[in-house]
């Protein structure tokens, strides 16, 4: 895994990161750190290079958000969730649970 500290990440600043294979968007809220995976559900954009606002995400490809605490999919033309990972911080080193 690409190793992320918390205290580098900043406020809604979206963060690619590979774990196991696989790419997740990173967002930091305040205090919280949120895993989702990194690709639309809608079309293969990497949703971290969308705009965070207030706990969604957006995608900038055509506009769908998703929830990054659930990741839901809130707004059409995505239908499908993206998939969610537990995250925690240890010693200012976020590490994100892939199974």
């Amino acid at each position: 895994m690409s190793s992320v500290n918390f205290s580098a990440m900043q406020d809604r600043k979206p963060v690619k990161v590979n774990v196991n294979g696989e790419d997740i968007c990173l967002t930091r809220i305040g205090d919280q750190v949120f895993a989702i995976g990194d690709l639309c559900t809608h079309s293969d954009a990497s949703l971290s290079e969308g705009d965070v606002t207030d706990y969604k995400i957006e995608c900038w490809l055509h506009g769908a958000e998703f929830d990054l605490r659930t990741g839901e999919a809130l707004t059409l033309p995505a239908n499908i969730p993206a998939k969610t990972y537990p995250v925690t911080v240890v010693n200012d080193v976020v590490e994100v649970q892939v199974n």
